[in-house]
């Protein structure tokens, strides 16, 4: 599998535990407030230095007993026909595995459940379940039949007894407060929803500046959020 960065240490992306987290190489998506170009755009993975799984598994065996987990995240990680594999190898050394994901293989990530090599699926949920909203903010690469595979990711986590997180990147350039609210009703129902605020960075996929929601906007929404759904705001 394809891997463009290794952090060997973080105490927020996987809830509750210590984890390190794994970089995949590639997306099929092109979210223009992506954060991670080096990972998603061609011209410039052919700069990055890959790293090799050998190095991961090393450390993870030198860091038993040390950390609980290992998120894996991209880039989109289930483009690579290799992550179950992966995943099933860190399973066996006694990690917890995280998978973030943006649900376009929902065939991969309901196997994976049932297979029990996940313990915690992350879900992006772009925007509102329109396709021309979702286009416009993954891009001209999104097909009917992704954004389809996408809502069957969202069903598939809904039926399941896997611990799951949807979430939502705020863009005041590509979301209103109802885009927000009709995610809500979508996700009636599930575990947790939490909405994140843009990071702004020097540079981004879309190469446009972008403008996250003031702290103000975003307690609105969740206030009008919560009659519909379990959501949250995570700082």
């Amino acid at each position: 599998m394809r891997i463009g960065g290794f952090q060997k240490l973080s105490l927020v992306d996987y809830p509750g535990k210590i984890s390190c987290i794994v970089f995949t190489i590639g997306c099929n998506l092109r979210c223009g407030y992506c954060y991670v170009p080096q990972l998603v755009l061609p011209e410039r993975i052919r700069d990055l230095k890959e790293v090799p799984e050998g190095e991961i598994f090393s450390f993870l065996e030198r860091n038993k007993g040390l950390n609980d987990a290992v998120v894996i995240t991209g880039g989109e990680p289930t483009i690579h026909r290799e992550l179950p594999s992966f995943m099933e190898r860190i399973k066996r050394m006694g990690f917890l595995v995280a998978l973030e994901t943006n649900g376009t293989n929902p065939d991969m990530l309901e196997g994976l459940i049932e297979e029990r090599l996940v313990d915690y699926v992350e879900m992006d949920v772009k925007t509102a379940l329109e396709f021309e909203k979702y286009r416009e903010i993954t891009g001209d690469v999104l097909t009917e039949e992704m954004f389809e595979n996408v809502k069957e990711s969202i069903k598939v986590l809904l039926r399941s007894e896997v611990d799951y997180e949807f979430r939502t990147t705020l863009v005041k350039e590509y979301h209103s407060v109802e885009d927000i609210l009709e995610i809500c009703r979508a996700l009636k129902g599930a575990k947790a929803y939490y909405l994140q605020n843009l990071r702004v960075m020097n540079e981004l996929v879309g190469g446009k500046a972008l403008t996250p929601f003031s702290r103000e906007e975003i307690e609105e929404i969740v206030a009008e959020g919560r009659k519909l759904t379990n959501v949250r705001f995570r700082e």
